[in-house]
């Protein structure tokens, strides 16, 4: 262990991390146009290009708020914490389900009857209590780096949010409150969903923690509780679903009265939401099961059955459809994956038994969370289940399984798993729309003090390049295409050589092998430039924000549309990776786009593809049919290639007719 591990173990604070750095203004700058200039037409990147240089002149504006930037950093632990937790999250409008909220799908479960179901959740409740303790003990073992510049010691901040986290809504921007002393304060709670009623399960009884045979007891008491129709109260969940203004107005309504500010303070309080969920009633493929935890099927299956605020919100259903829905605002998706393998290694490692307690307690019965109901509450509940409706009928997921190989067969070739994906991402976009397009991966910043993301500008010249190689430049019709306009099946002379499959080849393998690994070292390049905090999204966006604070005019370079377009982000994609069979879905981040999440094992891929319906332009179907027919395209490129070059030379064609090898 080098000193510096040995340093971050001992102190498992930020403080022995370096701060986010600011980049050089020219640097970033020039990034940028390298970045766009083969993404827009030229006269507009002409045009572009000369806005670019005015910002960046000396003297100019840039400089000026480049300092500015500077002076920031000095006094902030991170210059663009705040800035990029409000644009990315904080101030956006939309509804957390599909929009913000990722879901982590765990292995289907074979339940037997509801008792099973509740035995999964006591456990899983355990587990999360025995999680909570290691944080809240700062005893979670240091996360290192791995991939890409291995071994650095990683900011510990965003596990201590897990459970202590809550996004109030806002009428113009969200609040995400964080209770850094939830170890101290109040009795702990979870709250329980069960048919669209809440139920407060109190996991503390005099000064002693409820263990796994109690939990299952209480939990069989709310589901009986909620079985009861005459109690049974309108679907509160639902409101959560709701665009965050629309929400924060409803909620405006509901704390009018002193039952619903006392359930809300209880929900705000909690250390997780568990969903007890109903049967979905649909086959539970991968993809049906991702559905599910993004949005619960709307209000006519679990989607009132969500309490979307929370960041930690475990579903079980009693059909096995089991997962985490996690709000976004308060850690990225390897925190989430942690604490869910830590949780699905517990269930699954410790025997499976009939839970009998020990020896039986009295304990407090489980309260059904209070809620008053007026005429204009109903009719804002009415409002937000038609809208959470429209938003389950028009999301179009696809989870794929990619099994002709995986992340094994990728190293062999000497290249990245996740620039690799990264390229067959690109190839599949362009064999859809002939085009490249803005695309976001996530790079953690966790190397420095409070480090979240910034953006792997992956649509690179070199992807382009390449993609262009493999569909651009091979005839768009086959030879039984052809055979319908040519007399006597004769191909014109200027026509290319096709060969076996029908399909030309104009570019020999050996420059498509050349332009793979050129796009590869791009893409890797810039993933190093962004996880060392050299990227230039979080610094244009610090230096748009300070300019607005200090009362300037935006400068003309943001509203350029160029700029626009740039941050208008149609392929939003992020690997995470599992070690435990489990897959992480999430929606596109606009309404022509794709979501794409993937997640690489040694001898397959899992993605999960995202789009809407409502779009005429987007189709997962057809992205996940050109993302299957690209990885094995360029698996076959890498096959021919590695063959060509071990071919002893006497094999080689006859003299006259030079054969380029694939070296």
């Amino acid at each position: 262990m080098s000193a510096l591990q040995k340093q971050a173990t001992r102190g498992q604070d930020s403080q022995v991390l370096p701060k986010v750095p600011v980049p050089p203004l020219k640097q970033t700058l020039d990034t940028y146009l390298k970045c766009v200039q083969h993404l827009v037409k030229e006269e507009q990147f002409k045009k572009t290009k000369t806005i670019v240089e005015k910002f960046g002149a000396p003297g100019g504006i840039g400089e000026i708020l480049q300092k500015k930037l500077l002076e920031r950093k000095d006094k902030k632990a991170n210059w663009v914490y705040d800035y990029w937790l409000e644009d990315m999250y904080l101030n956006n409008r939309l509804a957390l389900p599909v929009n913000s909220n990722p879901a982590m799908v765990f292995p289907k479960q074979a339940f037997r009857d509801h008792k099973d179901a509740l035995r999964f959740a006591a456990r899983l409740i355990c587990g999360v209590l025995e999680y909570k303790a290691l944080i809240d003990a700062r005893k979670l073992p240091l996360d290192f780096a791995r991939g890409q510049l291995a071994g650095t010691p990683l900011c510990m901040e965003q596990y201590y949010r897990l459970f202590t986290s809550y996004r109030y809504p806002g009428l113009k921007t969200d609040t995400l409150k964080v209770d850094l002393n939830a170890a101290s304060s109040a009795p702990e709670h979870v709250i329980v969903a069960c048919k669209n009623q809440f139920f407060l399960l109190d996991v503390v009884a005099n000064n002693k923690q409820l263990n796994e045979a109690e939990i299952f007891l209480q939990l069989e008491k709310i589901m009986k509780m909620s079985e009861n129709a005459e109690e049974r109260l309108p679907p509160f969940g639902i409101l959560t679903s709701d665009g965050r203004t629309e929400w924060a107005q409803a909620r405006e309504a509901l704390i009018k009265d002193q039952a619903n500010r006392d359930s809300l303070a209880l929900i705000e309080s909690c250390i997780c939401v568990v969903c007890l969920d109903e049967p979905c009633g649909t086959p539970p493929s991968d993809t049906n099961r991702a559905l599910m935890l993004l949005h619960g099927g709307g209000r006519e299956r679990n989607g009132a059955n969500r309490w979307y605020d929370k960041s930690m919100q475990f579903v079980v259903g009693t059909d096995g459809v089991c997962g985490v829905v996690c709000e976004h605002s308060p850690f990225e998706g390897i925190v989430m994956v942690q604490c869910s393998e830590f949780l699905m290694k517990r269930i699954t490692g410790s025997p499976s038994r009939t839970v009998q307690p020990s020896s039986t307690r009295a304990l407090p019965p489980p309260r059904r969370l209070l809620w008053k109901c007026n005429s204009h509450v109903q009719a804002l509940l009415e409002a937000s289940g038609d809208r959470l409706q429209r938003l389950v009928n028009n999301l179009d997921m696809d989870v794929f399984t990619f099994e002709t190989y995986g992340k094994e067969f990728i190293k062999k070739q000497k290249m990245s798993p996740d620039a690799f994906i990264q390229i067959s991402l690109q190839l599949a976009f362009y064999k859809c729309r002939g085009r490249l397009v803005s695309t976001y991966e996530s790079a953690s910043l966790r190397r420095f003090q409070e480090g979240r993301v910034d953006n792997i500008r992956s649509a690179t010249a070199e992807a382009l390049a390449f993609v262009r190689s493999m569909a651009d430049e091979r005839a768009t019709f086959t030879v039984s295409h052809l055979s319908h306009f040519l007399p006597d099946n004769q191909l014109p002379e200027q026509w290319p050589p096709v060969n076996e499959t029908g399909v030309s080849s104009q570019l020999e393998d050996s420059e498509k092998m050349k332009r793979l690994k050129d796009a590869v070292k791009a893409q890797t390049d810039y993933t190093i430039a962004a996880i060392t905090g050299m990227a230039i999204d979080n610094h244009l966006l610090g230096l748009l924000k300070l300019s607005k604070q200090l009362n300037m005019e935006k400068p003309e370079m943001f509203c350029d549309e160029t700029y626009l377009a740039s941050n208008h982000f149609t392929l939003s994609t992020s690997q995470v990776p599992t070690t435990v069979e489990m897959f992480c879905c999430y929606g596109p981040v606009v309404p022509n786009g794709y979501g794409a999440c993937y997640n690489p094992q040694p001898h397959h891929i899992v993605f999960s593809v995202a789009s809407f319906w409502e779009n005429t332009e987007t189709s997962s179907a057809v992205f996940v049919k050109a993302l299957n027919e690209g990885l094995l395209e360029i698996r076959d490129l890498c096959n021919r290639s590695a063959a060509a070059a071990t071919k002893p030379p006497e094999s080689s064609p006859a003299a006259g007719q030079p054969r380029k090898s694939g070296k």
